[in-house]
């Protein structure tokens, strides 16, 4: 009696897997997420480090590493701004700094790895966050916060347009 079972095509040894044309998109986006994982892990534990050390001692260190005059304006500014900065600050700084960069690492994988959730978690957490960081732009003006809006933006318009292609796609392989 012969086989019955269906009989499905395996892939050839050393036959490429056709790339996918987001690739690299989601590589770059990907890459981008996981800088940002660097960047506020290391903040994040130095806050946690700044905790039971001396601020204005460790401005100082930093006013005569920068070479600036410690009896300028610039040194008094800084020294004046230091003292605002408490331990319970530096706490919550550090804390909410690593949980970022979790958030961060989750999304940057599971681009990378072309994670279909990871996609709309991108989207979905970077679209939260864009109100509150349009009113942080307006409260107070800063240039390179107009740069992080539009990388944001860039982000999450180009998840949206991957994930509408990949919707097109399934419906194609659907109906063919």
């Amino acid at each position: 009696m012969p086989d019955q079972t269906e009989h499905t095509e395996q892939p050839v040894i050393g036959e490429k897997k056709p790339r996918d044309i987001n690739a690299t998109g989601l590589m770059v986006v990907g890459l981008f997420k996981l800088s940002k994982t660097l960047f506020f892990t290391a903040v994040g534990f130095e806050a946690l480090h700044l905790i039971h050390t001396n601020l204005g001692d460790q401005m100082m260190r930093l006013i005569d590493w920068l070479h600036i005059n410690p009896v300028g304006a610039v040194a008094s500014f800084l020294m004046d701004r230091v003292d605002l900065i408490g331990h319970h600050q530096l706490r919550e700084a550090g804390l909410y700094s690593l949980l970022y960069a979790g958030v961060c690492l989750i999304e940057g994988v599971g681009l990378i790895r072309h994670k279909g959730w990871a996609e709309y978690f991108t989207v979905l957490l970077t679209t939260l966050g864009l109100p509150w960081e349009i009113y942080e732009l307006i409260h107070r003006f800063e240039a390179y916060k107009i740069g992080l809006i539009a990388a944001n933006v860039a982000v999450v318009l180009y998840l949206v347009w991957v994930l509408k292609k990949k919707r097109e796609r399934m419906r194609v392989e659907e109906t063919g």
